[in-house]
């Protein structure tokens, strides 16, 4: 599938300022880059390995520094198969540079819900079927709600609180799957059909030697997702980084699917578009 994605940003800088944008979708087996440009100041870029997260760094002078990019990608799912045929990996073969991702990070404290994880979703069939059940169980119990966490906030937090946004609701999936075994990351997207558009927050978790999508806001399609970046939750895949002092109005993000099937309907297969 095609999408024309992108955002704007303004900044006004007060003093000079070192920018660190995470805003470029990814690249790889599953997700080719047709097309981007890149308008603003101008930058170091840099492709993380380990992630494929891509990065600009740029110092900017005081005043007004206005930035677009754009992008057109196609998406093509690496797996697309029925939810109930993919199981769950024993840790003891899960490959080595997978494994930071079954611990505890900063926004996912892992071994603090544990013991709900475990009674709440241990029992309930392997792999994805207990990965949507995480997600069912967020979506049911958590309400969607706008101002009701901050950037301290975490999934112990949102699990007290009940309430949160699309990186609350990840963080949550995140926390659970790894509490019960299963390695789970973090991930920024552009999505389609998101009401405001904005970044979205989604995870993905590593079941039958591959990692697969999971959005528990139910708030785009899960095959309407562009990956911007992956980490082990918020703090390793912020949009912008700043060391200094600016402001600025809200981005504006957009993301359009292109051709014949721009229409199409909402699926409800598992889908992997990574496997590393």
């Amino acid at each position: 599938m095609k999408f024309a994605v992108g955002c704007k940003l303004q900044y006004e800088v007060a003093s000079e300022t070192t920018l660190i944008l995470n805003i470029a979708a990814q690249t790889s087996s599953g997700q080719r880059l047709i097309g981007e440009r890149f308008t603003g100041p101008e930058g170091e870029a840099h492709e993380m390995p380990e992630t494929g997260n891509r990065y600009r760094r740029m110092v900017l002078a005081p005043g007004t520094h206005d930035i677009e990019y754009r992008a057109e990608v196609d998406t093509q799912p690496l797996r697309i198969e029925d939810p109930g045929k993919i199981a769950e990996m024993p840790v003891a073969a899960l490959p080595f540079d997978v494994l930071p991702h079954l611990y505890p990070s900063r926004y996912c404290p892992s071994d603090q819900l544990a013991r709900f994880a475990w009674r709440q979703f241990g029992s309930i069939a392997t792999g994805h079927e207990k990965v949507q059940a995480i997600c069912n169980w967020i979506y049911e119990n958590v309400d969607y709600l706008e101002g009701s966490s901050d950037t301290s906030t975490s999934a112990h937090d949102t699990f007290t609180l009940r309430a949160g946004v699309c990186r609350d609701f990840a963080h949550l999936g995140v926390t659970f799957a790894r509490a019960l075994g299963i390695p789970a990351r973090f991930v920024s997207a552009y999505a389609l059909e998101l009401v405001p558009q904005d970044f979205h927050a989604v995870f993905e978790a590593y079941l039958g030697g591959r990692w697969y999508l999971f959005d528990a806001t139910r708030l785009c399609p899960i095959d309407g997702i562009v990956k911007i970046a992956v980490g082990r939750d918020a703090a390793d895949t912020a949009f912008a980084t700043y060391f200094g002092q600016l402001s600025g109005p809200p981005k504006v993000v957009t993301v359009e699917r292109l051709g014949p099937d721009s229409q199409q309907e909402w699926t409800v297969d598992a889908v992997s578009i990574s496997t590393h």
